[in-house]
């Protein structure tokens, strides 16, 4: 049985829509919360993949938090190895910083915004499929410079990085294709103050009215990309991979 290890900062970020489609395809979930555990020392022996959510802390705030730096010790360990890593919001950041690339302050978005593929997304197999998503779900306001070697995927008109890929299996996504309706309801009761200072009082009702507007075609996106980010690393659910003459245990 294949193993997954992710990295949870705090509990109202987890891994929405991922959660059900790693379990259907029988992969094991080993969750570390370092809200819960800022100490846990975790290793990479015995997991087939990593997994970076997001969270409201920035990468430089190693003295705060002192995980962000294990964290970034791990992911360059994960990529070094060539293990599959999918890195979200805050966890994106963590894996461009891990390789030398810088993280900063951007300009706010907050809720969903317009997403463009670059050529090399438009041909990516794991981020092609958001090629007809329009707009995607923000929550941040950091951005990341490109690590060397890193190929860019996606572009929006705020926030110019928003996708990467660095080598063959490690993915970064600013955006948030995991979140459902009921997960960015939370959100938006999590972080109300910041949201009306950023965006002004009716902000929460329209983003809430537009987040189930896009729930079928988000959630059709997400199974999309994160079944393609798993297909990539030669995880095929087993009837496909039956059908073709070759399984996995």
């Amino acid at each position: 049985m294949r193993r997954v290890l992710v990295f949870q900062h705090v509990a109202y970020e987890p891994l929405g829509s991922l959660d059900p489609l790693l379990r259907s395809r029988k992969i094991r979930i080993r969750y570390v919360n370092f809200g819960r555990e800022p100490d846990a020392m975790p290793e990479l022996d015995g997991y087939d993949a990593l997994i970076v959510l997001g969270g409201p802390m920035n990468v430089d705030d190693v003295e705060k938090h002192p995980h962000l730096g294990t964290e970034q010790t791990l992911l360059r360990q994960a990529c070094a190895q060539a293990m599959p890593v999918l890195g979200i919001c805050l966890g994106a950041q963590l894996l461009a910083h891990a390789h030398g690339a810088q993280v900063g302050r951007n300009v706010p978005e907050l809720g969903w915004t317009p997403l463009s593929l670059t050529s090399a997304g438009q041909l990516d197999p794991v981020l092609r499929p958001l090629g007809s998503a329009g707009r995607v779900f923000q929550w941040h306001g950091d951005t990341f410079a490109l690590p060397d070697g890193a190929e860019l995927l996606a572009t929006g008109p705020t926030c110019n990085h928003q996708a990467f890929r660095l080598g063959t299996c490690a993915y970064g996504l600013q955006f948030h294709l995991e979140v459902d309706p009921r997960l960015v309801d939370r959100w938006l009761r999590v972080h109300a103050a910041q949201l009306a200072t950023v965006l002004g009082p009716d902000a929460a009702a329209e983003i809430a009215a537009e987040t189930r507007q896009r729930a079928a075609s988000n959630h059709a996106a997400a199974q999309a990309v994160f079944g393609a980010w798993l297909d990539a690393a030669g995880w095929q659910p087993r009837a496909r991979a039956l059908a073709s003459g070759h399984g996995h245990a």
